[in-house]
């Protein structure tokens, strides 16, 4: 089995996984678990979103984040969704140094929400690339349900290419597959990583797994295998698209690196300080999370203790 050395990690709980929560942080908590996350070795981490406030109330302090994170270590990328112009705008107001932007490859989806196809939502991307290239703000685009959908079952792969070919005609060649509804399996990820690592080898990619029906690892292992290694993750598995019908929270962080620690695959990102983090996330929020490592402990420890 063919596997890469050294995988990437973000943490995408301080976004994705807090945006459905009744309990929403403060934003002294939220720099806490920044800090904790600089601290734990990731090499990627997703703020916030710049979304309107009203609409994602957990997100209306992304900027205050940003302002008061301080100085930010060599080699640590921190990130926001935007959804518009507004959105890099707010990101150069703060500080922010890389912004993401998303569509739907769900035709239906994306025609029911924004009354416009996939590809001509990221035609209008054009002006948030010029306005955060002038800026000197990264850009990078995300796909969700590029596996499947509620609405249409499986993508086309067709669809997808059209989707990749928009962004890298606007000038965004950093890509995540998102399976937002958590519909993906490990031969389906495998084969399209495969096709689109092949096809657009100008572009680089994430890979972002919702672990709806317990299927996220074997997908990240499946598209490991294709040769991907940037993936995301979130703390105790939290998370969930409000959007989405029975999409439940993303992949835990500290299941995915715990089993590529047991791999011996390198992530840079020390397990037992995200185990800490999840378990204050954990006691912030007022109930149990997603993690069966949480739950089990990593297997090290188990062995540890019986030869005590």
């Amino acid at each position: 089995m063919k596997i890469p050395e050294k995988v990437s990690i973000c943490e995408v709980g301080l976004r994705d996984g807090l945006q459905n929560e009744k309990v929403i942080p403060t934003t002294e908590q939220k720099l806490e678990l920044l800090r904790g996350m600089i601290d734990a070795g990731y090499p990627v981490i997703e703020v916030g979103s710049f979304m309107h406030p009203k609409k994602v109330p957990q997100m209306a302090d992304t900027d205050e984040l940003f302002k008061r994170i301080g100085e930010i270590p060599e080699g640590v990328e921190l990130r926001a969704l935007i959804p518009n112009t507004r959105g890099v705008q707010r990101a150069i107001d703060c500080g922010c140094k890389k912004v993401k932007l998303n569509v739907s490859a769900s035709r239906m989806h994306n025609l029911k929400n924004l009354n416009r196809t996939p590809e001509e939502s990221v035609a209008g991307f054009a002006d948030c690339v010029k306005m955060a290239n002038e800026n000197n703000i990264a850009i990078s685009g995300s796909i969700s349900m590029p596996f499947a959908s509620p609405w249409e079952g499986r993508t086309p792969v067709e669809d997808v290419d059209a989707i990749i070919e928009a962004y890298l005609k606007v000038g965004i060649n950093e890509i995540s597959l998102s399976d937002a509804s958590g519909q993906a399996v490990p031969n389906q990820v495998y084969e399209l990583c495969k096709h689109v690592r092949e096809k657009y080898p100008q572009a680089s990619w994430w890979l972002h797994f919702h672990n709806t029906r317990g299927a996220a690892v074997a997908n990240i292992l499946a598209a490991m295998q294709a040769g991907m290694t940037r993936f995301d993750a979130s703390f105790g598995g939290l998370g969930g698209c409000p959007f989405v019908p029975g999409a439940a929270g993303n992949v835990s962080t500290e299941d995915v690196i715990n089993m590529l620690d047991e791999m011996g695959i390198e992530t840079g990102v020390d397990v037992l300080k995200v185990m800490a983090l999840s378990r204050k996330v954990s006691e912030i929020l007022g109930h149990g999370l997603d993690s069966y490592v949480l739950r089990a402990g990593r297997s090290k420890d188990l062995i540890a203790s019986q030869s005590e």
